[in-house]
């Protein structure tokens, strides 16, 4: 089958000729995939600094959506024809940039009618991330005050989301080109990340006390964001960067997880448009390379996918 990945840990990404899929263990399905979500992430795999499951030669890919095409003997819940969407890690066999994966069918869930693939397949990582930074490491409450830094990206516009979901009072920070969509996101304030003053602004719409919570998607800006907590407030950082203890602050470093029932309520959200998503760029399965620089660089205004 034609997939996409590294013959060798650090190596370029390249079109390969991997072998069949095998037939589902007990526990799997196999998925004929129609796109794959591209992110940072991917790189960190490629480079071998990720343990996913796989050693090369190998597919990367970690985001997939497909149609379900064989079922193992104890899988329930699922069935030849479902068209799916997960982050099914570990991987059994070889990552989502191939024609066909074999996943555990308990990571991977059912795609809302009305979705595309596209957004189906970029969907999974940064919404599970956002859902995990709010629910399970800041356990942001209703009423509360939580800073967005880097709202303009997908993860942070996902974090932006669901904390007004949530019943959050939400500050932003975001470049220019990103206000207003940051806003309908549901900022209440969206502050310029340029402006060198942005953790003292936070605090004056606070009145001079800080949020109650923060969220940090900006590598390195996780010293900065501090700042704009309260004594005894809580933040989060996905970027691997968190800031020293002080203030009483509790710090979480957040690495997203495959969860099953957190995706299904996420793809609730998704399908009745209470979450919203916006493809950057889509590009065929031989332009993988392409498609991994410009998710790294940051530049298409939105998550990328390869279309398999």
């Amino acid at each position: 089958m034609r997939a996409a990945g590294v013959r060798e840990f650090g190596g370029r990404v390249e079109l390969l000729d991997l072998p069949d899929p095998r037939d589902p263990g007990p526990d799997e399905v196999v998925i004929e995939v129609a796109a794959a979500g591209v992110g940072n992430w991917d790189d960190i795999v490629r480079t071998g600094a990720w343990n996913v499951g796989l050693t090369p030669p190998m597919a990367l890919g970690v985001e997939v959506a497909g149609r379900v095409i064989a079922v193992g003997a104890r899988v329930t819940g699922l069935r030849q024809g479902d068209e799916i969407l997960g982050h099914p890690l570990q991987l059994r066999e070889q990552g989502c940039w191939a024609e066909y994966v074999v996943v555990d069918a308990a990571l991977v869930v059912k795609k809302p009618l009305g979705v595309s693939w596209e957004v189906a397949a970029a969907f999974p990582v940064p919404a599970l991330t956002a859902k995990q930074v709010l629910a399970d490491s800041l356990k942001l409450a209703e009423d509360e005050t939580v800073l967005v830094h880097g709202a303009g990206g997908t993860t942070g516009g996902l974090i932006v989301q669901l904390a007004a979901l949530r019943g959050a009072r939400v500050i932003a920070t975001a470049g220019p080109s990103s206000v207003d969509r940051t806003a309908q996101a549901g900022a209440g304030e969206v502050i310029d990340y340029h402006d060198s003053r942005w953790p003292e602004r936070v605090r004056e719409l606070t009145g001079g006390v800080g949020v109650d919570a923060a969220v940090n998607t900006v590598r390195g800006g996780s010293t900065d964001a501090v700042l704009a907590v309260r004594d005894g407030g809580r933040m989060a950082t996905i970027t691997g960067d968190p800031p020293a203890d002080d203030r009483g602050i509790s710090v979480a470093d957040v690495y997203v997880r495959p969860n099953a029932a957190q995706l299904a309520e996420l793809c609730a959200l998704l399908g009745t448009a209470r979450l919203s998503l916006s493809v950057g760029a889509a590009l065929p399965l031989v332009e993988a390379a392409t498609a991994l620089e410009r998710a790294v660089a940051g530049t298409t205004g939105g998550p990328v996918v390869l279309l398999v």
